[in-house]
């Protein structure tokens, strides 16, 4: 089984602070993410300046591009972050949220390239992304399948394979309440697009990326913070290292017990067939030339005689031996 790809979202969690960026990507690579993921932009190319900010971002009369002003980091910090990466070997990501940040991000030459729910609909940065033809995590929060497939159409369109094309279900309320999470859209997605899928979990705790697995997650992404008491938009719906750390390993676990779609008798139960299986065995002593009768065979354990599935084809053949009570039948 191909193993699932873990993604710590740092997102703006560095507070505009490369040091407070270079712990998060030290304690991502100890809790066990493959990768760590930052956000990218220029606060005056991603929103206007009256924009308000959403509920769970900050306090009411702040604006978006205030906000993120505070939360921002330059190109030239970013390039330190990716050199940072490869130092401690973990992969680095990071989501252009405007056309100035993609085509910088583009230059990194980076693993995957993050569609942020907010961009499906951004036709301009689809274009520019689609013709580099880059492998594309495309996230789908507050998205409708028309729009999704749309989104997708046009990647295909100007250059992008459709096997680079990754599909994340999401659901963009911060946190997302358990009823929302609608993990079953991850088998939807893989029936109807015919892509890989996964899921970028912003819900509360560990449970729904691990259960998700079963699901057929192939990605996983899920907020990453120090702290849930930072000041910051993303905090508190993140999970800090140690239930980042959980996380990463109930999934390698729910990995394993999911195993092969085909039935087999494993290694580790193979040693005890004998001891809970049955064979034919004599309910009384039989006499050499008795035949077997329902009164002197029946069925008990070891299993190392005799497979009890023989039992009407043993009855009526003859003895060639005696037999004492509870002995395998041999004939």
């Amino acid at each position: 089984m191909k193993k699932t790809f873990i993604i710590a979202e740092a997102g703006v969690n560095h507070n505009g602070k490369i040091s407070l960026a270079k712990k998060l990507i030290d304690k991502a690579k100890i809790s066990g993410a493959d990768a760590i993921k930052f956000q990218t932009f220029l606060p005056e190319e991603l929103t206007t300046k009256m924009v308000k900010t959403a509920k769970y971002q900050a306090k009411s009369g702040i604006t978006q591009q205030k906000l993120l002003s505070n939360l921002s980091l330059n190109f030239k910090e970013f390039v330190k972050l990716k050199n940072y990466c490869k130092k401690k070997k973990i992969i680095f990501l990071s989501s252009g949220f405007d056309l100035d940040s993609l085509k910088f991000l583009i230059k990194l030459n980076l693993k995957f390239y993050k569609i942020a729910s907010g961009q499906i609909t951004d036709l301009p940065f689809l274009v520019t992304l689609a013709k580099e033809n880059k492998k594309v995590l495309l996230s789908t929060g507050m998205s409708k399948i028309d729009e999704i497939e749309k989104c997708i159409k046009i990647l295909i369109k100007y250059g992008t394979k459709k096997s680079n094309i990754f599909l994340l279900h999401c659901n963009s309320a911060y946190p997302t309440p358990a009823e929302d999470v609608n993990l079953k859209t991850i088998g939807l997605f893989k029936k109807k697009f015919k892509l890989e899928t996964g899921l970028s979990d912003h819900s509360s705790g560990i449970l729904s990326p691990i259960i998700s697995i079963a699901f057929g997650s192939k990605f996983i992404e899920k907020h990453f913070t120090l702290n849930k008491q930072m000041q910051g938009p993303d905090h508190k719906a993140s999970l800090n290292p140690k239930e980042f750390k959980a996380m990463v390993e109930g999934i390698r676990y729910a990995e394993k017990i999911l195993g092969k779609e085909k039935k087999i008798i494993t290694r580790s139960e193979s040693k005890n067939i004998n001891y809970v299986r049955k064979s034919i065995v004599s309910k009384k002593l039989i006499k050499k030339g008795e035949k077997f009768t329902i009164s002197n065979i029946t069925t008990k354990r070891p299993g190392n005689g005799i497979s009890p599935m023989k039992y009407f084809k043993i009855l009526g053949k003859v003895a060639i031996k005696n037999f004492k009570k509870d002995e395998l039948i041999k004939i």
